[in-house]
């Protein structure tokens, strides 16, 4: 197996192959979603699900490991699933994000601030996980986190010039296809798709390649640098730059609306610091090769 005998997912066998990596169309131009360039990527296992909370307890009782948000003391907590009694002892806030507030006690086991837990929502992903984190969970595991270009390419499922993992259609016959928000952002989620906050993982259809929640749901950590500037050369296993400040993350989460965070697109991307851990964003990992 992949990971120790309780982590009971599975992977998928990605074929590897050329395909178009982002797009000429941005819909978030700041990003750096283009230009859209051939990148060739080698065959690579990946999870077909978001890690989970059931699985990253097995780990941190397999190994003892801290997460960095335990070790602060406190993570960021969106505003709008935050119990009154917990919000009314915070005083700062994101001045770029007012909706995000720094919590002292949230961590993976209370993603949602000190008096949330876990316990009904052992199947929804795992968050409040730095990027550290992820590499170790994905290393105990024999795995790794994905590249940008592994992660864009398993998403697109063999579609060119989509914009999701399924399609153009975000609703396709008034089905929803991802866990994202419905409604006014960030006053009231409508929750159409049936899920105000994460849902359990493979709540909604596979893609092509039969991965799950590659729209929607959790943010997932990738293993690349972020950088907005790309060369239009073809590149084989591309892997970012060698350094930086921010690390690249895809997919969108459940607070993700068009209005404001358009970013539930394979093109799309967004970043974080390494350290940072927030109530939306989890990770998924891949192997070389089945082990």
């Amino acid at each position: 197996m992949l990971a120790q005998p309780t982590r009971k997912d599975k992977m998928v066998l990605i074929a590897g192959g050329p395909f178009w990596m982002g797009t000429d169309d941005p819909g978030i131009p700041p990003d750096g979603e283009g230009p859209r360039r051939l990148v060739h990527v080698d065959s690579f296992y990946m999870d077909i699900q978001e890690v989970t909370n059931q699985q990253f307890q097995s780990f941190v009782n397999a190994t003892g490991y801290i997460t960095e948000a335990e070790k602060f003391g406190d993570s960021f907590v969106f505003e709008g699933i935050l119990s009154d009694s917990v919000k009314n002892q915070i005083t700062q806030a994101v001045a770029a994000a007012p909706w995000w507030l720094p919590v002292k006690g949230a961590n993976w086991k209370s993603p949602n601030g000190p008096d949330s837990n876990i316990t009904d929502i052992l199947d929804h992903p795992v968050l409040q996980v730095s990027w550290a984190d992820a590499v170790a969970f994905c290393s105990w595991a024999n795995g790794r986190l994905p590249t940008e270009a592994e992660w864009e390419y398993a998403c697109r499922g063999g579609l060119e010039d989509r914009l999701y993992p399924w399609g153009n259609k975000l609703n396709p016959k008034g089905q929803h296809y991802a866990n994202l928000w419905q409604g006014d952002f960030p006053n009231h989620n409508s929750a159409e798709d049936g899920y105000i906050r994460t849902s359990p993982v493979k709540s909604f259809p596979a893609n092509a390649f039969g991965l799950y929640d590659m729209a929607g749901n959790a943010w997932e950590w990738t293993a690349d640098w972020w950088t907005v500037h790309h060369t239009t050369e073809r590149q084989r296993n591309p892997t970012g730059p060698p350094s930086g400040t921010d690390k690249v993350k895809k997919g969108g989460s459940y607070m993700c609306h068009k209005s404001y965070c358009y970013r539930y697109r394979c093109a799309a991307r967004s970043q974080n610091t390494p350290d940072s851990a927030a109530s939306n964003l989890g990770f998924r990992c891949v192997s070389e090769g089945k082990t």
